[in-house]
Formats: C-alpha cells, structure tokens, sequence
C-alpha cells in the first residue's frame, strides 16, 4: 500500500466493518477494492474513463470480489445525480478528481443534493495539498485533514 492509501485505510477502518463504499473517479478501483478487502460489504466504483473501467474489472476479477462490486461509466461530478435512486446511501464515500479539478464545493453539494451520505457517514476526497477546501460546505464540516507529501486527505461529516 502507499502511504496516502495505508493512512486513510487506518483511520477508516473501525467504519469498515459492513459499510457500502462509493469510489468516485475510482482510477484504478484500489480504494474500493482495498475497501472490500477490509470488510466493506458492497462498493460502487464510478469513473468516466474506459481504461480505468477496465482496470477495475480487471482488479476485481483478480481479487475474486466483483460480486460485491458495480462498475458504472459516468462523467462526474454532473452525473452524481441518479447515483442514490440507483444505489441507495453510503456509509463511506471516497473522491480522488484529477488534481487539475477545482471545485470541491460543488461535489460536496451534489453529494448532499442527491443524499449519497448516510446519516453518521464520512465523505473523504483526495486533493492537491496546496489546495484548501472549505472548512465547512453544504451543510459537512471537514473534521479531519491529513497531508502526505503534495497529496492531502480531507474528511468530511
């Protein structure tokens, strides 16, 4: 594991236990599948590029989990919207935008618009340590911030 991934999964893990993971531009799917393999029961990994799509299928298959996985192509963060009415809530949700992507506020308000959070649960996004995000937005606060090298964690409730 990275360091990035190894922290966030120390910090997550008394949540892990029986949780439903969102991966949002899921990469790779390591988060989610890395997610699985602690214990999550289900995860959905949302990306819009057809390689990462790939590579996640292909990930899952290697780690005998694609049962507990969906994989679905959408443009995010515009196409957040339906993901609830399709899936239900998250106990734990995880965005890693390109770090390109500046607007943290607007996926934490399409997230609270589409009420992809349970109620008790963490949104965590990946971003440019250089680039603050709000301390509060939409009704979340951003509890905790970690920071490993140039990539930041921030986690919000």
């Amino acid at each position: 594991l990275d360091r990035v991934r190894e922290s966030l999964f120390n910090i997550l893990a008394p949540r892990l236990s029986g949780a439903r993971f969102l991966d949002l531009y899921a990469g790779s799917g390591a988060n989610g599948i890395e997610a699985l393999s602690r214990g999550a029961v289900e995860c959905v990994f949302i990306d819009n590029d057809s390689r990462s799509l790939r590579a996640i299928r292909r990930n899952l298959a290697t780690t005998g989990l694609e049962r507990s996985a969906t994989v679905r192509r959408r443009a995010l963060p515009e196409k957040i919207c339906g993901l609830a009415k399709e899936f239900g809530r998250f106990d734990l949700i995880f965005a890693d935008p390109p770090y390109a992507f500046a607007d943290y506020e607007r996926l934490l308000g399409l997230i609270r618009q589409e009420d992809l959070l349970q109620r008790g649960g963490v949104t965590v996004i990946e971003h440019d340590m250089r680039t603050r995000l709000p301390d509060e937005a939409h009704g979340y606060v951003c509890a905790r911030r970690g920071d490993y090298g140039d990539t930041a964690l921030s986690f919000f409730s």
